[in-house]
């Protein structure tokens, strides 16, 4: 019997754009990312009008059968050693699996040991089981790190390839790649950087690589072009489905549906109870004993999570606000069932979501995609107009609401904006990293050429490397990268310049890449950092011209797909310029500050001293487009040329703050740069919040990517802006001081948030047993007090006691009074409860949305993981707020546009003369 409503589908969505440059774009701040239909067009719903139901989306595509019975594969790990697998595809299309074993034999690789995302690691099991939905990209060929790596090992590789039994071997590792093959290799990205790089073998007869990745391509994008027609909780329910549903015969019986909904974090109160809803719900759609005792398929159980959550409706926000906005009843005096398109166009979007620019025709393109979603039913009546585009009912409304289009985060501000990226690079925000090479804390943690991957799929666009001499290896310098004078392991400096130049390779339109040199070595080690540098970077390496460093700073447009040098490029290469040259190496000294006093003993800084002592090799400098000076004072600093930089530590950031003229120092950065970086004591990497160097102009504010603590995430939500592009226009009131007359009220706000209801909520580190969770949400406000100090206002909700699926809370409302909405952000983590006091509650999920682009009235929040991904069963958590802003809204997005157009006439203007 099928449960499913469903109309005629929008136009198929356009295949996803450049993740480097796109981000999760929509067209404006009102609703119009909706594909462009014809409104009125559309045929009454019908039997005979439906579209492929989500679960069978995939059934239609053609795959080898060769897949789907499995096929050998070698996979190639990150240090470089190999294993031999099975890769299989399920037969609903939504799985891959990657087994040990040989295709073929009595084990099931449906009955994975594992059934996780592949990002999720734990334990060296190296069994997978893959969604498709969290595959992001799939590459063709063997430029990946891996197969790098791969092709340095011993030599029996060619004898493994033309003799792949796998019956006497499951591993080959320590073995030479030289012989990969390009049109044999391919990876499979993740969310989050996490790759699966695997080749097929040469001998293999029955199914090409090109087969295979066609098919995945196909599998990958019309998953991506469904989605969109489903609700989040049936997308969840698909994550879950496989791993309860243990027969495959593609239903699920009592028992398992108890462990679906305990997977999923609805409480069942009994077995008993349970028992009675089960059989009720199967008596109201015809089913008789033996079919309930059969079980309930995919679309039969995602009603009954429908009728779970419709249950409990009245206790519902959406219900309260549906009754507030439109009234409980229509003018005949019946019950409200539905709202016209020009009542919510009037009474929702304009009057109370502030949308004024929404149209009517507009909200009937919307209307047409909200009526044509899948959503599951559960014997209620279907009110679905005859014309699609005019009315909605209260379950699309609700849909509405929790949907991407509805995010409190501004989509105009989230999109990719291409013409605000032509001004000097120093009028941007860059996402920027401090010491990235290391995987912990700064003294003993190892180091590794992985952690820079990782921070450029975050969205990372400096790095930093702090390079010392290393061996002499066949008469040849080998500089090496780690944090001198600690127990941090060594990694070469070349490697690293490879997986930088790996990574543009594969994202050609990436913003510059700005590589931030702590350059410890002597002249012959910089001599061979020159060459490697050109030799691997290639056309990627930006050199600047004499002619270039003149006059304003380059444009990242100008600078896109490039890679840039921050270090030493004195005016004179003759002369020892150290005594002028500042930058880590002068505040951050790590070992000082753990085997000295809290300022570093003498002789140690001496000693540390010396390491960065030296002339510059000219072959080096040349190369190198920032040059990193002392301050002396800000009024010569200006005078400077606009490539000359500063960079400062944290302590003397807020010492600079309190001491010097602030409005000259944000002066400074509207046609120079600054970078700033965590304090020296910070020995376990953590991060200081980013929010007051901001504030100053600071473009660079560099922080320790591998410690997933608030500032970082506060950094993940200043840097959705722009497409997550790494770089973010700065605000206007930061770079026209010099012309402004300076004022006590900077445009304070007062921000008041009510928590209403969550959806989706996975359990802690998404673990797939365990209690169902008892959430509660922090509301924190991170804000500039007194322009000069960077400090933070949290409340806590209500804990909804064993609910995590669809969580109500008590709607308190928190008010902040924000001094600095350019630069404030909005912070709302979900916890679990824990039930003993001594035990600590576990973060499940976060979110930051800057002030500046946070959206007044009924929102959704998009939640995201440690990593800053919304992948695994993450991606469908999202929290339902209400937003108010009073006293000059500053920064919204109408006025973004005023502003970035006006600086735009400005720059075409000074190009002219």
């Amino acid at each position: 019997m099928n449960l499913y409503q469903a109309q005629t589908s929008p136009a198929r969505p356009s295949r996803p754009s450049n993740p480097s440059i796109s981000g999760s774009a929509s067209s404006s701040s009102t609703i119009t990312n909706f594909p462009n239909l014809p409104v009125n067009k559309q045929k009454p719903f019908s039997q005979t009008n439906k579209k492929t139901l989500f679960q069978h989306c995939l059934k239609d595509i053609a795959v080898p059968r060769a897949l789907q019975e499995g096929i050998q594969v070698l996979r190639v790990f990150a240090n470089g050693k190999t294993t031999q697998m099975t890769m299989k595809l399920s037969d609903d299309k939504f799985t891959l699996f990657l087994n040990h074993g040989i295709p073929g034999n009595n084990k099931s690789t449906s009955q994975s040991k594992r059934w996780l995302p592949f990002s999720s690691k734990n334990g060296s099991d190296l069994d997978r089981v893959i969604d498709v939905g969290g595959i992001s990209e799939i590459q063709r060929g063997h430029s990946r790190r891996n197969f790098q790596l791969a092709r340095t090992k011993a030599d029996s590789i060619r004898s493994l390839m033309s003799n792949i039994s796998l019956e006497n071997s499951t591993v080959a590792s320590q073995q030479t790649m030289d012989v990969l093959d390009p049109s044999l290799c391919f990876s499979i990205l993740f969310r989050g950087a996490w790759t699966l790089d695997l080749m097929m073998p040469s001998s293999s007869t029955s199914i090409s690589r090109d087969e295979v990745l066609n098919a995945l391509d196909q599998i990958v994008y019309t998953y991506q072009s469904a989605r969109v027609m489903v609700s989040n909780d049936v997308l969840l329910l698909r994550y879950v489905w496989r791993e309860a549903e243990k027969e495959t015969t593609g239903r699920a019986a009592s028992n398992e549906l108890q462990k679906i909904l305990r997977r999923i974090n609805y409480h069942i109160p009994s077995s008993k109870k349970f028992s009675d809803s089960y059989d009720k719900f199967g008596k109201m759609i015809h089913l008789d004993r033996k079919m309930r005792k059969q079980g309930l398929t995919f679309e039969q159980t995602a009603s009954f999570l429908h009728k779970l959550k419709r249950d409990s409706w009245l206790a519902k926000p959406t219900t309260r606000y549906w009754n507030r906005l439109f009234g409980d009843q229509m003018k005949n005096g019946k019950a409200r069932t539905n709202v016209s398109a020009q009542t919510f166009l009037t009474k929702f979007l304009h009057e109370f979501q502030g949308e004024e620019n929404a149209t009517l025709e507009e909200v009937q393109r919307l209307f047409l995609h909200l009526n044509a979603l899948q959503l599951p039913r559960s014997g209620e009546s279907i009110d679905i107009p005859a014309d699609p585009s005019s009315r909605i009912d209260k379950v699309r409304f609700e849909a509405y609401l929790n949907s991407e289009e509805n995010d409190a985060f501004d989509p105009l501000r989230e999109k990719y904006h291409k013409d605000f990226m032509r001004h000097p690079i120093s009028e941007y925000w860059i996402n920027s990293s401090h010491n990235t090479y290391l995987t912990g804390d700064q003294i003993t943690s190892a180091s590794s050429v992985d952690m820079y991957s990782n921070a450029l799929y975050r969205g990372c666009r400096c790095l930093e490397l702090d390079i010392w001499d290393g061996e002499i290896v066949d008469m040849q310098p080998c500089p090496v990268v780690w944090h001198g004078h600690t127990m941090t392991s060594k990694i070469l400096f070349k490697d690293i310049i490879r997986a930088i130049k790996l990574f543009l390779n594969f994202h050609p339109d990436t913003f510059p890449l700005v590589l931030s040199f702590e350059n410890h070595c002597s002249i012959p080690y910089q001599e061979v950092m020159a060459q490697q540098l050109v030799r691997i970077l290639g056309s990627s390496l930006y050199i600047p011209s004499e002619t270039s460093l003149q006059g304003s700073l380059p444009s990242p447009m100008d600078l896109k797909g490039m890679v840039v040098i921050k270090g030493r490029r004195p005016t004179d290469l003759n002369l020892d310029d150290a005594e002028d040259y500042e930058d880590d190496v002068s505040d951050d000294g790590a070992p000082s500050t753990v085997f000295g006093s809290e300022f570093g003993d003498a002789e140690q800084a001496a000693n540390r001293k010396k390491n960065t002592t030296g002339k510059i090799s000219p072959s080096l400098a040349r190369l190198t487009l920032f040059h990193g000076n002392k301050l002396r004072s800000w009024e010569s600093s200006i005078l400077n040329p606009t490539h000359y930089m500063h960079s400062f530590s944290e302590n003397k950031v807020r010492s600079l703050a309190r001491k010097t003229d602030r409005r000259t120092w944000t002066v400074y950065n509207e046609t120079h740069m600054s970078r700033t970086y965590p304090a020296g004591s910070r020995v376990d990497s953590s991060n200081y919040l980013p929010i007051l160097p901001w504030s100053l102009g600071c473009q660079m504010v560099s922080l320790n990517f591998q410690t997933n603590d608030v500032a970082l995430k506060l950094n993940d939500g200043r840097f959705r802006e722009n497409g997550s592009c790494g770089y973010v226009p700065k605000p206007a009131n930061l770079l026209e001081m010099h012309d402004k007359v300076e004022t006590n009220d900077p445009n304070k706000l007062k921000v008041s948030i009510r928590i209403l209801s969550g959806a989706c909520i996975p359990k802690p580190n998404e673990d797939k047993t365990g209690e169902v969770i008892n959430p509660y949400v922090k509301v924190s406000m991170y804000d500039i007090k007194n322009g000069e100090k960077a400090g933070f206002q949290s409340f806590d909700t209500g804990v909804c006691n064993n609910n995590g699926f669809n969580p109500i809370f008590t709607s308190d409302k928190f008010s902040f009074r924000v001094d600095n909405p350019a630069v404030a952000m909005l912070y709302l983590a979900i916890y679990d409860k824990e039930s003993t006091p001594a035990k600590t509650d576990a973060l499940v999920a976060s979110a930051s949305i800057p002030v500046s682009v946070l959206r007044k009235g009924l929102r959704s929040v998009k939640l995201f993981d440690n990593a800053n991904t919304r992948s695994g069963a993450i991606g469908f958590a999202s929290l339902l707020i209400e937003v108010k802003k009073t006293i000059g809204v500053v920064n919204d997005a109408d006025d973004f546009i005023a502003q970035q157009a006006t600086r735009a006439k400005k720059v075409a203007i000074m190009a002219e003369f």
